[in-house]
């Protein structure tokens, strides 16, 4: 799984740092703000590739003395990370686009190497985000998810420059600068999306989806007569899952311990790299006086 991961990363690395350079030398040659705005973004997915690359290897470290639950939330930091700098090239596409189109100064050179970096790009984004999409979910990565969301990003924002490189060849050159607003747009409703993700998680927000496949797994139990304070938290690729239930007072710890381990196994198997904590207590009357005393305390 470890190398599989650095893999695609590495891979994604050697990606942007091709596009980059090529979107870059053009754009300074034709004066394309398309372009160069497209470069720019290469530019930034290059700092999140390799920031990328560094958190996958980072994540799946095993938990220490430090790190109690692990490093798997570098996974979530490097996404945020990467929304800010998505962000980052926004303002500054935005800003050029308006500057440009405000005082009219939009013309460019469109050569066919316009188009050969365009259709390029679109290609190798292509490519890397269905890569990075596929180790992604096969090992919930939400780094590599990022990362596939930049290329993903790239794909329709160089649609959208290839378009005002068309318009512009047929003397519509303000048409370019409009692109670029278009691929800040684009940026910006994708970094939205991931920021809001990342945060989540960085905060702990409980994922309601896994929530909902615990309950309907628990309630499978005939042996559990109730169960309650389930809390659920992810770290990067891992999900730590704690709750109580309640047994017949008649069972013994030997018989509560054969069944956690059962339900421990059953949930490894529906969430992938979980840890489960349970916690069991007897169904009588007088404990549940006494849970139903605690504030905050909700029993399903």
């Amino acid at each position: 799984m470890i190398k599989e991961k650095k893999r695609v990363a590495l891979i994604s690395v050697f990606a942007a740092i091709f596009l980059t350079g090529f979107k870059l030398v053009i754009g300074i040659l034709t004066g394309s703000l398309g372009i160069l705005s497209e470069a720019l973004h290469s530019g930034l997915d290059l700092v999140a590739a390799v920031i990328t690359y560094f958190s996958v290897r980072v994540s799946d470290k095993p938990p220490d003395r430090e790190h109690n639950f692990g490093h798997g939330k570098i996974e979530n930091f490097s996404a945020f990370i990467e929304t800010i700098l998505l962000v980052i090239t926004c303002v500054w596409i935005i800003y050029e686009a308006v500057s440009r189109l405000a005082s009219g100064k939009t013309h460019i050179e469109v050569t066919v190497w316009s188009y050969i970096v365009v259709i390029s790009s679109i290609i190798i984004d292509i490519t890397r985000s269905r890569a990075l999409s596929k180790v992604a979910k096969k090992y919930n990565s939400q780094a590599l998810e990022a990362d596939a969301l930049h290329f993903s990003t790239d794909i329709w924002s160089s649609a959208v420059v290839l378009l005002g490189l068309i318009c512009a060849n047929f003397g519509l050159f303000f048409a370019d600068s409009v692109a670029a607003l278009f691929v800040a747009l684009i940026v910006l409703f994708i970094s939205y999306k991931l920021g809001k993700r990342a945060t989540e998680v960085l905060l702990d927000k409980a994922p309601q989806e896994t929530i909902n496949r615990v309950e309907k797994i628990l309630e499978t139990y005939n042996e559990v007569m109730q169960f309650h304070s389930l809390k659920i938290r992810t770290a990067g690729a891992d999900t730590f899952i704690k709750f109580n239930i309640h047994l017949s007072p008649t069972s013994n710890l030997k018989d509560a311990h054969a069944l956690c381990d059962i339900i421990e196994k059953d949930l490894n198997e529906a969430i992938p790299r979980s840890e489960i904590y349970i916690h069991a207590e007897p169904q009588d009357s007088s404990h549940l006086q006494s849970e139903g005393d605690k504030q905050g305390d909700v029993i399903s």
